[in-house]
């Protein structure tokens, strides 16, 4: 039978409501929770100026407890300096230095991929110029292709492609 003052029927009943945690951050112990992976590789690939206080701090907890994160850290760091400042003849130096890591089997490879077409990616990391023109333009016309495919021929496709 339903009851109209509840609103329920009398064989429905309310499960009891969960304990809720002091604080979604705190573990159960009242610990705070260790930072998560996206957050401590966001701290590890951001400059070092856009992160807050806050970030600087528990990146060095996160540090001063891992090794390992520490070496991958400086020779992060030492990358991207020479990515942004285009000093890509100290990249010798550097793929020796991360090849010599065996702590790091992930950046070792990286460094081992990298020496296989060195010259070119010397090239990259030296000169001024780039390829973004390029794949601006190679973007468009898959976005143009997308955008007709199964309306018309390759006649149409092309006469859009020359025109736009």
């Amino acid at each position: 039978m339903f009851d109209v003052s509840t609103g329920l029927s009398p064989r429905i009943r309310q499960r009891p409501r969960l304990r809720q945690q002091e604080s979604p951050r705190q573990a159960p112990t009242g610990r705070p929770r260790p930072s998560s992976v996206r957050a401590v590789t966001r701290w590890l690939l951001a400059h070092p100026d856009t992160l807050s206080e806050d970030d600087r701090v528990q990146l060095k907890a996160v540090l001063a407890n891992c090794p390992e994160l520490t070496a991958l850290f400086e020779h992060v760091r030492s990358f991207s300096h020479m990515v942004a400042r285009l000093q890509g003849d100290q990249l010798p130096t550097w793929i020796a230095a991360a090849t010599s890591t065996t702590d790091l089997p992930s950046l070792r490879h990286f460094a081992q991929h990298l020496e296989r077409d060195l010259d070119a990616v010397i090239a990259g990391l030296t000169l001024p110029w780039n390829s973004g023109v390029v794949e601006g333009h190679v973007h468009r016309i898959k976005m143009l292709k997308r955008q007709m495919f199964g309306r018309a021929g390759f006649e149409r496709l092309r006469r859009r492609v020359l025109l736009y």
